[in-house]
C-alpha cells in the first residue's frame, strides 16, 4: 500500500511540472528587417569593413572602449590581423565589400548577431563575417567563417569563462 501511494505521489508531481513555453525555449531568433536598428547595423557594418580593409591597406585603427569589449580589443591586434590577412589575401585576393544578410537576437546573452557576406577579388571566396554586439552596444565577438545560407547557431557557452581568442580571431 505504501509503495502504491509513493508511486501515485511521484506520478502526480511529475504531471505538475511546469512546461516550458515553446516561444521562450527559442533562445536565438531572427530579427525581422523592419525591426533592425539601422543606426547600429550601419555602424557595425562600417567597423566590419574597417577590420577587413586592414587586409588591403595594412593599416589598422584599434577599437575604442566604446566600440568593443576589453576582450575583443585585447585579441584584435595588428599582428593577429596581419597573419590572418596574409592567408586571406593569398587565397581570396583583395577584400571588396560587405553585404548585410540578416540579424539574430540571442536572448539569454542579450546580444545581437549580424551576418554579412564578405566579397573578395577571387570568385572562390565565399566568406561570412559575423559580428556580435552586446547590450552595451559594443562588439563582443568577431568571426569569419565559410558562408552557409542557413544560419548556424553559435556554440552554447558551458560556463562563464570562454575562450575569446577563438571568437575574435578570424578562421579559414
Amino acid at each position: 500500500m505504501k509503495n502504491i501511494l509513493l508511486l501515485l505521489t511521484l506520478c502526480f508531481l511529475m504531471g505538475c511540472r511546469s512546461k516550458k513555453d515553446s516561444a521562450s525555449s527559442r533562445k536565438i531568433e531572427k530579427i525581422p528587417e523592419s525591426q533592425i536598428d539601422m543606426t547600429q547595423r550601419n555602424r557595425i557594418e562600417a567597423l566590419g569593413e574597417q577590420i577587413l580593409m586592414t587586409c588591403n591597406t595594412s593599416k589598422f585603427k584599434p577599437f575604442t572602449e566604446k566600440e568593443a569589449t576589453a576582450e575583443v580589443r585585447k585579441n584584435m591586434t595588428i599582428d593577429r590581423l596581419t597573419k590572418t590577412c596574409l592567408k586571406f589575401k593569398l587565397k581570396y585576393g583583395h577584400f571588396k565589400n560587405l553585404t548585410f544578410v540578416e540579424a539574430y537576437k540571442n536572448k539569454p546573452e542579450k546580444q545581437i548577431i549580424y551576418r554579412y557576406k564578405a566579397h573578395y577579388q577571387k570568385k572562390i571566396a565565399n566568406k561570412e563575417l559575423r559580428i556580435t554586439v552586446n547590450e552595451n552596444n559594443q562588439i563582443a565577438a568577431v568571426n569569419s567563417k565559410d558562408w552557409k545560407d542557413e544560419f548556424v547557431k553559435p556554440e552554447v557557452k558551458t560556463n562563464s569563462k570562454t575562450n575569446t581568442a577563438n571568437k575574435t580571431k578570424p578562421s579559414k
